[in-house]
């Protein structure tokens, strides 16, 4: 065999290899993200099977406002969709509007003392705080590996693999402006 076919041939080993160890880290990412996504669904769904109960520990003080609950009931249906259907984009929508509703509804809660003092209600109230919080973490842990990956996806020569092998850039769990704005407590007690 001549030296030029030799080197040929170790330069196509080494581009193959190249293409792999490229293939496996796409694969390694898409994974992560799939894991961060999976971290989430856990979350939102402990919080999905939480959130009857505090309706109806609310419930129970017929005077509490129908409104506000029927807010929440109707945005948990809509977040329960968008995670089954592991669409980001109606997540991140549903989100706003379940954060909103819990939001108004804690604020609601102020006004009755029967309420604030029953212990039913204040776990749950804890409960639900606490998972609003991991769920935040995991949101930014979640954003951090799609960003990996998009970047990883849009990048030269990994660019090449990731169209051959159809990996894909996967869309940031977002919230609106209005969710991430200061709250106007006056305007909720008014």
């Amino acid at each position: 065999m001549a030296i030029g076919t030799l080197l040929f041939l170790g330069a196509l080993a080494v581009v193959a290899l190249y293409a792999v160890l490229i293939y496996n880290g796409l694969v390694g990412l898409k994974h992560n993200v799939a894991k961060a996504w999976a971290n989430i669904d856990v979350l939102l769904k402990q919080r999905h099977d939480e959130l009857p109960k505090l309706v109806e520990a609310c419930r129970q003080y017929r005077q509490f406002e129908q409104q506000t609950l029927q807010a929440v009931i109707e945005a948990r249906s809509r977040v329960q969709t968008a995670r089954e259907a592991q669409d980001v984009g109606a997540l991140g929508r549903a989100e706003n509007s379940l954060r909103s509703g819990l939001g108004q509804l804690f604020a609601v809660a102020e006004a009755y003392p029967e309420l604030k003092t029953n212990d039913n209600f204040m776990q749950l109230q804890q409960r639900i705080t606490g998972l609003e919080n991991a769920i935040a973490d995991r949101r930014e842990l979640y954003n951090e590996a799609v960003n990996i990956n998009n970047v990883r996806v849009e990048q030269f020569p990994d660019a090449i693999v990731a169209r051959a092998f159809s990996f894909e850039a996967k869309p940031l769990l977002e919230f609106s402006t209005a969710e991430k704005a200061d709250v106007d407590l006056k305007q909720l007690f008014s």
